[in-house]
């Protein structure tokens, strides 16, 4: 069976990755309800590292744009949202998820460990089972330090897929564990699938995470760097290259917005008119396209990817677009790669090739 992109999710672009504005209850009853319902939900977690990363890695990138839920762990995409009027209020990270669930009332989920150092996941697989908790663990194991492929024979599925783990915690380094998710998770039978990194190293005990209101304060990098003094490298090179992006592109694009609003008759002219043709989908927008008025092209595009065909979107009439715009436009991106199908986004206007440019976006668009 063909699964499509949910296009009701509230996804809104920043810098280039797909954010969901949802709260941390509705991450976890997303969980949940994919447990029960064996349906699947790749969750990302991106952070600044992420967004970084992102920037250089297009197959990076399309790992979050394909995920089925993706929220913020990380403070300053929290403060960015915050600038440029996106609805992502709280900071989502990988570990309080896991925590949560691990001190949830039951029914109790099971998990299994993939990655980690050598003898990690073993020792955070005895510590949970050893305490009472929303969370048992099914399994675990240590690939060693392999490529994606030889990670991903067919013993070391099967034997995930044995446990029937409804959590399956990837633990490899960001880049390969969203790789591998990406290259096995048609093959993988868990419903909920993450990499979330240093989660098998705090349920291990071999790493203290920073108090709730160094968290909050966005200087859990300060603590992490003294729980593992070989990251100061990594978030140098991350700090630089994000005062960078914010004074390129999320300041110029704050000031844009600040003094180029939609008007209400460009919105209230904003139509969607589709062409069905018999190799593709000919979508032609109009008018001023925001979270508000989004709701005809969510069902545009949910019917267009049903018809299977490659999908065409002019923009010539188009004024203006938002974030969520622009992440709608990914969840469509991403829904065409995975099923082999080509997106071409054409006709952009001059203002709104600067939207794009400013949301770190311009891969959705074809300028040929």
């Amino acid at each position: 069976m063909t699964i499509h992109s949910d296009f009701n999710r509230e996804a809104h672009c920043l810098l280039g990755l797909p954010f969901d504005a949802v709260d941390m209850q509705s991450v976890l009853h997303r969980i949940r309800k994919a447990s029960s319902e064996k349906s699947p939900c790749f969750l990302s977690t991106p952070n600044l590292n992420f967004l970084i990363a992102a920037q250089s890695d297009a197959a990076f990138r399309d790992s979050v744009v394909n995920s089925d839920l993706s929220i913020a762990d990380g403070m300053p995409i929290v403060w960015m949202a915050k600038l440029l009027g996106i609805p992502i209020r709280e900071r989502l990270a990988g570990s309080d998820v896991f925590e949560l669930l691990r001190t949830a009332s039951p029914p109790r989920l099971s998990v299994y460990f993939f990655g980690g150092l050598e003898g990690v996941a073993e020792l955070a697989c005895n510590r949970l089972n050893a305490e009472s908790s929303g969370l048992r663990c099914a399994g675990f194991k240590y690939p060693g330090f392999a490529s994606v492929p030889e990670m991903s024979s067919d013993a070391n599925i099967e034997e995930i897929n044995s446990s029937g783990a409804d959590f399956l915690v990837v633990s490899l380094g960001a880049k390969k564990g969203q790789s591998w998710i990406e290259h096995n998770r048609s093959r993988i039978s868990a419903p909920v699938i993450s990499h979330l990194g240093a989660v098998v190293n705090f349920v291990a005990g071999g790493l203290d995470r920073a108090p709730v209101w160094i968290r909050r304060s966005g200087l859990e990098w300060l603590w992490r760097i003294k729980e593992e003094p070989g990251l100061w490298r990594r978030y140098t090179v991350d700090g630089w290259m994000f005062a960078k992006l914010l004074l390129a592109r999320v300041v110029p694009y704050a000031w844009y917005m600040l003094w180029h609003k939609p008007t209400d008759r460009e919105l209230d002219s904003a139509a969607v008119e589709r062409f069905d043709e018999d190799s593709r989908i000919i979508i032609r927008l109009q008018g001023a396209w925001v979270q508000k008025n989004l709701g005809p092209l969510r069902e545009c595009f949910a019917g267009s990817v049903r018809a299977g065909k490659d999908v065409l979107i002019d923009l010539e009439r188009v004024t203006y677009v938002d974030s969520a715009f622009m992440g709608l436009l990914m969840l469509l991106y991403g829904d065409r790669k995975r099923q082999a199908r080509h997106l071409s986004v054409v006709k952009a206007k001059k203002d709104v090739l600067k939207l794009f440019r400013y949301g770190c976006a311009e891969y959705l668009l074809d300028t040929r």
